[in-house]
């Protein structure tokens, strides 16, 4: 009696059948689910290769329209970094299986665009536009914070270990020009833009 009702136990186990008719579905929903989550990511990607793609042309223009040293070596620095930045991406690309494209990004050329109009519409040779550049090229640096931190995370979500580990180690990057810049503008430039304002004032 007792085998008897441990094999009705395995037969009732048998449920695995209907259990098993549920997990294809939930598999298959999950692979969906994914499916979509892995287009978004690559979608971003090629947004963000984009963008990294234009700033290599944009970083230049900026370099030669500042003033302080500080500030284009630091602008010439970060060409290199970004340059690297975009042989990164084309390795994530790689370890997805993709081929490395670009899609335009709306937000890097409203970006450039400000930058430029900054450029326009400040003097040659001082501090006052040192700073205006300075403040540009934050706001890049913090839309790129925000992309690769998010893409970071997706590919962490995703089981992408080592994508993840790329994306972050440009993420660490992006930080570090920021707060380069900050220190640029904080040391010197800052103060030396104000004292423009006041000779302006005084005349």
């Amino acid at each position: 009696m007792p085998k008897q009702a441990s094999t009705s136990k395995r037969t009732s186990s048998g449920k695995s059948a209907s259990g098993s008719k549920s997990s294809p579905a939930n598999a298959e929903k999950q692979q969906q689910s994914n499916t979509m989550l892995e287009k978004f990511m690559v979608d971003s990607l090629k947004d963000i290769y984009w963008a990294e793609k234009h700033l290599t042309k944009a970083l230049p223009k900026l370099e030669k329209a500042a003033t302080s040293p500080e500030l284009k070596q630091a602008l010439q620095d970060h060409l290199t970094v970004t340059e690297e930045q975009m042989a990164r991406l084309e390795q994530v690309f790689e370890l997805m299986g993709k081929k490395a494209q670009a899609k335009k990004c709306d937000a890097m050329e409203g970006l450039s665009k400000e930058a430029d109009g900054i450029v326009e519409e400040t003097e040659a040779g001082t501090m006052t536009r040192d700073v205006g550049i300075i403040i540009a090229c934050q706001k890049i640096e913090h839309y790129e914070i925000a992309s690769y931190g998010g893409l970071a995370q997706l590919a962490t979500t995703m089981g992408l270990t080592e994508v993840a580990e790329l994306l972050e180690q440009t993420l660490q990057e992006e930080k570090e020009a920021d707060e380069m810049l900050t220190s640029i503008a904080e040391n010197d430039i800052n103060y030396q833009a104000e004292e423009e304002g006041g000779e302006a004032s005084d005349d």
